[in-house]
């Protein structure tokens, strides 16, 4: 199960972004990453070709069998690490 906050539905909407993006990025990383200032927090990211290939990053956590989304925007300085796949 997928969770918003209420933060990361103001996003949502604020950035023009589609649930459904997220979604995708969260079910099929292109790469992940845990995030470097709070261990229990993790990074997706997937390029969007909606939207012309932007990256987009989706910071969640889980939480038992849910995934509550924190946050999410348009990367333009995420790089896929090299050799990395996800």
């Amino acid at each position: 199960m997928i969770r918003f906050t209420a933060h990361a539905e103001a996003m949502l909407t604020e950035r023009g972004i589609e649930r459904t993006w997220v979604e995708r990025v969260l079910a099929s990383p292109q790469w992940h990453e845990p995030d470097p200032n709070d261990p229990a927090l993790k990074r997706a990211f997937g390029a969007i070709s909606e939207a012309g290939g932007k990256i987009l990053r989706v910071v969640y956590t889980d939480i038992g069998t849910e995934s509550r989304i924190v946050t999410v925007f348009f990367d333009a300085r995420a790089k896929r690490p090299e050799g990395k796949r996800t």
